[in-house]
């Protein structure tokens, strides 16, 4: 009998050490990813809470990498995104882990279907003082400079970094820090897609609506894990699902 295909999509895991109950959770979400139905994984970006270099290795890293590599030595396809936590995610990662990485703005078809792929925080038009200190982050001199210095520095920077997001986080307003529709829409015209699946917002939900020209636009938004896990499957049908999940 054929089975069932499908393709899985999450994001924004901020995986770290002192989380053990979510890398549990992913690792056992991993081991059910059956190859011989499951086409692809995406992992869209914050799978990490913070990456400050490949040369940075700690027992949850390793044991990350472990899993990764011996899903894909299985036969699963898995992409990785970097997100706004996790940019700094370099070859050598994937080449530990057998991972293929995607550039920040990548279009596929799924299942005959043109879908955009984004971690998400680009869509955030509104959060302009993000916008700016995304930039200056990204600039390659720059992340050359960082990695270019020793560890302990770089986990300083990373805690002073990571103190001051979250209060801004805390302080800035919901809508701020929201996708925006009209650059959605011009995002997904750009790349003649109709559909959209990002993460980064920590609201899951589909977002139907109309294109100028009445074509309908599908925007797939993904869950945060917090308490459980959550994962989009596209399967091959068309039938698409959100779910949430805890595995004991």
């Amino acid at each position: 009998m054929t089975s069932i295909r499908k393709t899985l999509f999450i994001s924004d895991l901020h995986l770290e050490e002192s989380q053990p109950q979510l890398t549990h959770q992913f690792l056992s979400f991993l081991q059910s990813c059956d190859p011989s139905s499951v086409d692809a994984l995406y992992i869209l970006g914050d799978f990490f809470e913070a990456w400050i270099g490949d040369d940075h290795e700690t027992p949850l890293h390793s044991t990350l990498i472990k899993a990764l590599k011996s899903a894909t030595e299985a036969g699963l396809t898995i992409y990785f995104m970097h997100g706004n936590r996790d940019f700094l995610v370099g070859q050598r990662f994937m080449q530990q882990t057998g991972c293929q990485l995607l550039a920040e703005e990548t279009k596929i078809m799924l299942y005959h279907t043109p879908v955009l792929l984004l971690h998400g925080d680009t869509l955030c038009t509104k959060d302009q003082a993000y916008l700016k200190t995304r930039k200056k982050l990204r600039h390659p001199l720059i992340q050359k400079l960082f990695l270019w210095l020793p560890l302990s520095m770089r986990k300083k920077i990373a805690a002073n970094m990571r103190a001051t997001s979250k209060q801004y986080t805390q302080s800035a307003s919901s809508e701020t820090m929201d996708a925006v529709q009209t650059t959605v829409v011009q995002t997904m015209q750009k790349h003649a897609a109709t559909h959209l699946i990002h993460g980064h917002t920590h609201k899951p939900g589909f977002h139907q609506f109309k294109f100028i020209s009445n074509d309908i636009g599908l925007r797939l938004v993904l869950g945060a894990w917090h308490e459980r896990g959550n994962v989009l499957i596209w399967h091959a049908s068309g039938k698409k699902e959100l779910i949430e999940f805890r595995n004991e």
